[in-house]
């Protein structure tokens, strides 16, 4: 494992510096730096690398844009720069939205808010701008009702009807099989069933119920992913259509009473 000093030989390396330039960058001696770096000689023929002070660190973060986290063995991105550029998922929703009771209230994104959801998720301001509303029995987690916007899901899910998601706390907890309304970087508001390969290969597989075969099944990196909400519950306007052994049933019910008929106008006869 990579000690401090290491990491800041590194960060020598990377800049292209040697002991002494570095050092005038971040206004030490090069003793100093050789000191952090190779070690102060020891009477057994030894050297004894010196452990940074916190200036020395602080300049060098400051100098530099270093990531703290990248010094201290937290993290191995060096620039600062790049960890903007990492999505880490979130165990809590950015924004809840609460009642005068302090009740958790359920936000409602209608179609027509999907683009701004993109940039508002976590902005207080912009949540405030949208529906909500209270449901006594979903009380056991924090919930957002979206619109579903077009037909990947027919079968299941039509255009207009109403998901019901609970936010998912750990990205390991995603079950495949399930459906889920997932937001993201790239791809924006997504209602898919996923397979969760995010252990494995860092992906989710999602995959659309409507089987015509214009919406294939393709794969969303997990940096990428912004929210995550377990569809628990829907409303529709569609009724769903019977499935096959119904029409065969409602045609047998129907030969049935065509028989009945016949007999009793026969026995009349």
């Amino acid at each position: 494992m990579e000690t401090i000093n290491d990491k800041i030989k590194n960060i020598i390396r990377h800049f292209g510096f040697n002991n002494f330039s570095f050092s005038k960058q971040i206004g030490v001696t090069g003793t100093t730096i050789d000191s952090i770096v190779n070690g102060r000689p020891q009477k057994d023929g030894t050297r004894k690398k010196t452990k940074p002070g916190y200036d020395v660190l602080l300049s060098i973060i400051e100098t530099f844009k270093i990531n703290p986290d990248y010094l201290f063995g937290q993290s191995e991105i060096m620039l600062k720069e790049d960890t903007s550029q990492i999505q880490t998922y979130s165990g809590m929703p950015q924004v809840v939205a609460v009642n005068k009771s302090g009740e958790e209230n359920v936000v409602y994104v209608p179609i027509k808010a999907r683009a701004g959801y993109l940039d508002g998720y976590g902005d207080t301001d912009y949540i405030e701008t949208l529906p909500t509303f209270h449901m006594p029995h979903l009380t056991n987690g924090t919930y957002r009702c979206f619109e579903v916007h077009g037909n990947s899901m027919v079968r299941t899910f039509f255009d207009g009807d109403l998901v019901f998601g609970k936010y998912v706390e750990d990205l390991s907890d995603i079950k495949d099989g399930r459906v889920y309304v997932i937001v993201s970087k790239n791809d924006g508001i997504v209602l898919k069933r996923t397979i969760n390969r995010i252990a494995e290969r860092g992906k989710l597989i999602l995959k659309s119920d409507n089987t015509d075969g214009n919406y294939p099944t393709y794969t969303m990196n997990a940096e990428d992913i912004m929210e995550v909400w377990y569809v628990t519950m829907y409303a529709s306007k569609q009724m769903p259509e019977p499935v096959d052994i119904y029409h065969r049933l409602h045609e047998l019910e129907s030969k049935v009473v065509d028989l009945e008929e016949n007999l009793q106008q026969r026995l009349l006869n």
